[in-house]
């Protein structure tokens, strides 16, 4: 939705979180700061967007993609992710490291594997992921039990179950 244009301010343009290091206390290392338009709301319709990615040592960005945005990841030297290839990223070293990301859209969208298929809502049937990962059933119990149930929820009328 675009916004009046008797309404913008600069504030509509400006964001300074790119500057602020991310935490990396986490369970991946990793702390991803988008600029995107829920950021900076003038880039509503630019097809642009920016992301800081900070890792603690031997941290990484897990696997990933974007649906809507190819994404150039640069520190120093660039690599290129088309729209909807899995990639990740990982820090080699044993020093923090920052890296930055343009994305061909305002907003990229993201979607990590782990979470859509271990943390999804409703669950995946646990014999579905124990079949295709050729993983012990108590370990996909583990799994589900570790990733996020808030990344994607839908309601029953939304999913589509076919079985045969």
């Amino acid at each position: 939705m675009l916004k009046d244009p008797k309404l913008v301010q600069a504030d509509d343009f400006f964001f300074d979180g790119l500057r602020v290091a991310g935490n990396t206390s986490n369970a991946v290392g990793s702390k991803v700061t988008p600029a995107a338009v829920l950021q900076i709301p003038g880039l509503n319709t630019l097809g642009i967007s920016v992301a800081r990615v900070d890792y603690a040592p031997w941290g990484i960005n897990p696997p990933h993609y974007h649906p809507r945005a190819t994404e150039i990841l640069t520190k120093g030297d660039a690599f290129v992710s088309p729209v909807g290839l899995v990639h990740y990223q990982r820090n080699l070293g044993s020093t923090n490291a920052i890296a930055f990301a343009a994305l061909s859209s305002q907003k990229p969208g993201v979607a990590t594997i782990a979470d859509a298929v271990f943390g999804s809502t409703p669950d995946i049937a646990s014999d579905v992921l124990v079949k295709a990962f050729q993983l012990d059933g108590n370990v996909v119990k583990h799994m589900q039990s570790k990733f996020s149930r808030s990344i994607l929820s839908i309601t029953m009328s939304d999913s589509l179950r076919l079985q045969l």
